[in-house]
């Protein structure tokens, strides 16, 4: 049943006129009568009338893209090469489509206020990037938000994150399980039996994947995962430095670092040298994704190449309408293993 401008009012015990002046913000409201509507707003998931030029299509000239920081390079790279795919001509009037990057900061509330946002301004695609939150609640949510876009008429792209079936959404999903294994069988064929772990949060769909597939090779191999090998943190350097700390708190004799990412492979190449440790004489160093910055560093860090600029470029001409979706509406991206020279066979 469609929520009508009048819904809104009773709900927020205000008159029509009153919710109008709040959505149009063409008219001085006091802030709690603000707030109240608003409230209402988003309790009854009401999407707002646009202009009459925005009534006489399903959608408008904006295409939101969700990011989970924009300052990561995993997030900008695939931005960029989102917004890259939907500038020229297409939208309405036959000029440019406005691309929003909406960062979210890693908070479920935020993604969820961004799609409620980007429903009410008819968006004409939206492309979320990286791991999903694994919450039943959240995503119970998200999964209607995303089904309410898509049958308005917005195109839904999920670029790295997990399929959503029965939401309309196309998803590009990373091998991120298939990437940890290979990390890991690589390290364990140089000979390392002694593997410190840096997952990244506990919540995120990737650092479960990616974990899950360190730990398969390990299994595969026959060694015994210590649980005071495996470290959870942030994304980013601090997070890599201070677990690599405690990594080696716990167990000195390790003879290899994992890390979640390669913003985290940073910090842990920081903390052994610090420590007195030599890369890879004494320690060997693996990331994940293959930013820009992993060939720079002294040595080279030993990486999974996810495919970033291409997977983004590919959601954005999904989302526009250029390139057709996959088949059943999902695709799985590859890593490669980077061999570089963070990474050797440990001392004997």
């Amino acid at each position: 049943m469609t929520v009508t401008l009048a819904d809104v009012a009773a709900r927020a015990q205000v008159s029509p006129a009153t919710v109008s002046r709040v959505l149009n913000g063409n008219y001085p409201v006091a802030a709690s009568t603000r707030e109240r509507v608003l409230k209402a707003v988003d309790e009854l998931d009401y999407v707002l009338n646009g202009p009459a030029s925005a009534l006489a299509a399903a959608t408008s000239d904006l295409v939101g893209i969700l990011v989970n920081d924009i300052a990561d390079p995993f997030f900008g790279i695939m931005a960029s090469a989102i917004q890259g795919e939907i500038g020229g001509p297409g939208g309405r009037a036959g000029g440019e489509r406005l691309g929003v990057v909406c960062n979210t900061g890693g908070s479920p509330e935020r993604e969820l206020t961004y799609l409620t946002l980007l429903q009410r301004q008819r968006a004409a695609a939206v492309v979320l990037t990286g791991g999903a939150i694994e919450n039943a609640s959240h995503k119970a949510a998200m999964d209607t938000k995303l089904r309410k876009l898509a049958d308005a008429g917005t195109r839904v792209v999920l670029c790295g994150r997990p399929p959503a079936p029965e939401t309309g959404a196309v998803a590009l999903t990373f091998d991120n399980r298939g990437g940890g294994q290979e990390l890991t069988e690589h390290l364990i064929g140089l000979g390392h039996r002694r593997l410190g772990y840096i997952a990244g949060p506990q919540e995120r769909t990737t650092t479960r994947h990616r974990l899950e597939g360190h730990r398969a090779a390990l299994a595969a191999h026959g060694i015994e995962e210590d649980p005071r090998w495996t470290v959870h943190g942030r994304y980013d350097r601090r997070s890599g430095y201070e677990a690599t700390l405690e990594l080696l708190r716990r167990d000195p004799s390790l003879t290899a670092v994992v890390a979640a990412n390669d913003s985290v492979a940073l910090g842990a190449c920081a903390a052994l040298r610090d420590s007195g440790l030599r890369i890879p004489d004494d320690v060997s160093v693996a990331g994940f994704d293959d930013l820009p910055f992993s060939i720079d560093v002294v040595p080279a860090l030993t990486t999974v190449r996810l495919p970033l600029t291409e997977a983004g470029a590919r959601a954005g001409r999904i989302a526009m309408g250029r390139e057709e979706a996959p088949p059943g509406g999902i695709a799985a991206v590859r890593g490669e293993l980077m061999v570089r020279g963070s990474a050797a066979a440990p001392r004997e």
